[in-house]
């Protein structure tokens, strides 16, 4: 087939995966399809849960590349003006529905690359693999396949990000704190207010600046996203409840930053989700991002979180589409950007 051909097939497998509702946890129905147009491909496919790996023999002799996106989708917002599960294309190019940006684009058109080099004599193993629950990091998704991977030396993530290399990426931990204090009437000067008692810390949070910025992620940054407290007007508060999101550059560590944070805020108690999620970065040196540069990309970092975080390898993000339409309403892939890049996929690793 040409890239026309394969393109179009591309185009119509997405379409397929957009009427396939695949919320994160839900993935079942869209992998079904996936592994289905796989398997009629005449590729081999593993399904590891939702999860589907494609991997056939493997040269010692050569390093091996992973290509992988994701399946899932989060939930449609309730400003789409469209049927966010019926894909419609306007315009001969703008593919509509959910999950088209981030990251159908990038799943079906890594998978269209697989097949075309699978059969080339290229200096890579290359092993494919669609996984799920990405959007929520769910322990079923990227985690539980990375046991059924052979040695992986370097993976490409098909996140949206305009065909540019993502380099760099910043990790995640959520924090869930509480603040004690003790009830009382409000009328009256009695209790401990829990509020007041979490203001010193938040504040600190607030106006603490970590010395060790990135070149490419900027500093490392806190954020309180959530807060809960209090009962009814005249109760004063005995706990205050809060939601501390983290993102990490490079240069730190999760578990030091959580040791860090519970040295300083010392009114409250901090519990953290997890510490899996880190920081991730490739050298710029590596042949495959100074490939990227030959050819015209420029590197830079990227503050959302994939599946990167999960990867004991190197990975960078390289994907069609933006990263600004994805959880949006409306999100939509174009055509041409599909076709552009299965072109610079088997260009970049062939």
């Amino acid at each position: 087939m040409d890239i026309n051909q394969y393109t179009n097939e591309a185009v119509e497998l997405l379409q397929r995966l957009i009427a396939t509702p695949s919320v994160s946890r839900e993935e079942t129905a869209a992998a079904d399809i996936l592994a289905d147009f796989i398997g009629k491909c005449g590729l081999p496919v593993k399904r590891i849960g939702n999860n589907i790996l494609v991997q056939e023999a493997i040269d010692d002799s050569k390093p091996t590349l992973l290509l992988n996106a994701h399946i899932d989708t989060v939930k449609p917002v309730s400003t789409w003006t469209r049927d966010p599960f019926n894909p419609t294309i306007e315009d001969d190019d703008y593919l509509y529905g959910l999950g088209s940006n981030d990251c159908g684009g990038g799943l079906v058109s890594l998978l269209q690359t697989y097949r075309i080099l699978r059969t080339r004599d290229i200096p890579y193993n290359i092993v494919y693999l669609a996984s799920c629950e990405e959007e929520v990091s769910g322990q079923n998704g990227f985690s539980l396949a990375l046991p059924e991977l052979p040695k992986i030396d370097v993976a490409i993530v098909g996140e949206p990000t305009g065909m540019q290399p993502a380099i760099a990426e910043k990790g995640l931990m959520v924090i869930d704190g509480v603040a004690h204090g003790k009830s009382g009437h409000a009328a009256r000067d009695e209790g401990v207010n829990a509020i007041y008692e979490a203001l010193d810390d938040l504040i600190w949070l607030r106006n603490h600046k970590f010395r060790k910025r990135s070149l490419l992620l900027g500093p490392t940054k806190m954020t309180v996203t959530m807060v809960n407290s209090g009962t009814q007007h005249n109760v004063i508060p005995d706990e205050c409840h809060f939601v501390i999101d983290v993102r990490t550059n490079e240069h730190y560590q999760n578990e030091f930053l959580f040791n860090f944070l519970q040295k300083h805020m010392k009114k409250c108690e901090l519990k953290a989700r997890s510490f899996r999620l880190s920081s991730s970065h490739i050298p710029v040196g590596h042949p495959l991002v100074q490939r990227c540069i030959k050819m015209g990309m420029s590197p830079y970092g990227s503050p959302t979180l994939s599946d990167q975080a999960l990867m004991p390898f190197y990975s960078f993000k390289l994907g069609p589409g933006d990263s600004a339409r994805s959880h949006s309403a409306d999100e939509y892939i174009r055509i041409s950007e599909i076709r552009h890049a299965i072109e610079t996929y088997v260009t970049l690793i062939g």
